[in-house]
């Protein structure tokens, strides 16, 4: 077989068979297949889209080109969630303890920050000693011992994505929705959970900019979830300002803290809930969203929640004091508040300007390898719906950076837009099932 007919047949419109795509993903990881060819590839398929089944067999194909990560050793019932990325989107820190303090396993292998994004495991390193590179075999085994473990994704699973995404990078090929779904699920699916939760981001401040094509890749992803038998729900949500009150790592970790705590972000905690529910109701431990609703506050209130995070921060090499008491975290030493030029409600707030402000303070980077400072970020004390005097606090900067602190100032001033009337933040848009 020769590549370069595979490319005409997709240039072509064409159906690609399963042999065919197999051959593309197996010898392209080899080597055998060059850089140029696989971007010729890769525009053909942006342009004329892959079906269903041509999408199952690219996921497959990135799947088989590594390992797999093998629960079975793990008692119960393994769940796991992912987010498409977002501003203060700290979910993973507030819903693993809480699926694991009802039973459930919270199996979770999570990513680095890039650009105006966060990533969970830089969050998490901002935790003295928390360790995210941990074996298979010592993940299976804290996972049997405190149902909850979040780690970096080892280097042989699903190498194929590893090249393919740096090259959609460097090919402006990243928006398709079938590269997406097979980036995504590919590495869902190796690690070998029951059920999966998809938190599809929309807005502003995220990859997929409209409600369609975010229903688009939901419910591609979904398809694609249940053809490898795994029960697979996905929820729309608006990531039209950020999430959390707080964005940047050090940050993000303390309000995941104050959540688990009973205080702290309203909207962290709502999301946290409805995924947990759902993952609750799949799973068989209740029939209703209100019942696994009230069984999780009932978490967050006996303390059984933030315990099971200090639990999972212990065995992973962090130390607990740290989630006894967030003053121990390390303050950056230009702290600067900001307040409002104007009065009214605030109408919106720009998530990918208040990313990437929190990136430029030190929070983010701008290329892998860029060395980050946990402490550094942006808390918003108003956000939309919120009611705002001339002269009123909006927003804290952290950093190390003077340099920055100007423009900060002025990019989060003019990332709000205020109105004389109040308008509803409507955070969850669509459930996918």
């Amino acid at each position: 077989m020769n590549f370069l007919d595979i490319i005409q047949k997709k240039k072509e419109n064409k159906i690609l068979t399963e042999y065919e795509i197999n051959y593309f993903i197996e010898n392209y990881v080899k080597g055998e297949i060059p850089d140029y060819q696989v971007s010729a590839f890769l525009m053909a398929v942006y342009f004329n889209k892959l079906n269903l089944d041509e999408t199952y067999y690219l996921t497959k194909a990135m799947i088989d080109s590594g390992d797999r990560v093998d629960l079975s050793e793990v008692p119960g019932l393994k769940v796991d969630k992912h987010s498409t990325g977002g501003v203060g989107d700290t979910v993973t820190l507030v819903l693993g303890p809480l699926i694991a303090s009802v039973g459930l396993v919270f199996a979770k292998m999570s990513g680095r920050g890039l650009g105006h994004t966060g990533g969970t495991l830089d969050k998490l390193e901002s935790i003295p000693g928390f360790n995210i590179n941990i074996s298979g075999k010592n993940f299976v085994e804290i996972l049997k011992k405190s149902n909850i473990a979040v780690i970096g994704q080892t280097e042989n699973i699903v190498p194929a994505d590893k090249l393919l995404y740096a090259l959609r990078d460097a090919t402006a090929t990243v928006d398709n929705v079938s590269l997406i779904a097979s980036s995504i699920l590919s590495k869902k699916i190796a690690l070998g959970t029951d059920a999966l939760v998809l938190d599809v981001k929309v807005g502003n401040g995220a990859f997929m900019k409209d409600v369609p094509s975010a229903v688009e890749l939901s419910k591609l992803m979904v398809s694609l979830g249940k053809k490898f038998g795994r029960n697979t729900k996905a929820i729309i949500t608006s990531m039209n300002e950020p999430l959390g009150d707080a964005i940047g790592n050090s940050l993000e970790v303390i309000e995941a803290i104050n959540v688990l705590k009973g205080r702290g972000s309203k909207h962290l905690k709502e999301i946290s809930l409805k995924i947990g529910s759902k993952l609750m109701i799949i799973e068989g431990i209740v029939k209703t969203e209100d019942e696994a609703i009230k069984i999780l506050e009932g978490k967050i209130k006996d303390g059984s929640a933030i315990e099971k995070f200090k639990e999972m921060v212990e065995l992973q090499g962090g130390d607990p004091t740290y989630i006894d008491d967030v003053d121990k975290f390390k303050k950056s030493s230009i702290i600067k508040d900001i307040y409002s030029d104007e009065s009214g409600y605030v109408k919106s707030i720009e998530a990918i300007e208040i990313g990437i402000v929190s990136r430029d303070l030190g929070a983010g980077r701008h290329k892998k390898g860029d060395v980050l400072d946990l402490s550094a970020g942006i808390y918003l004390h108003k956000k939309v719906g919120d009611y705002v005097e001339k002269g009123e606090k909006i927003a804290t900067i952290y950093t190390e950076r003077e340099s920055e602190v100007v423009g900060a100032i002025e990019k989060i001033k003019g990332a709000y837009a205020f109105s004389d009337k109040r308008e509803d933040y409507k955070l969850i848009i669509e459930e996918i099932d």
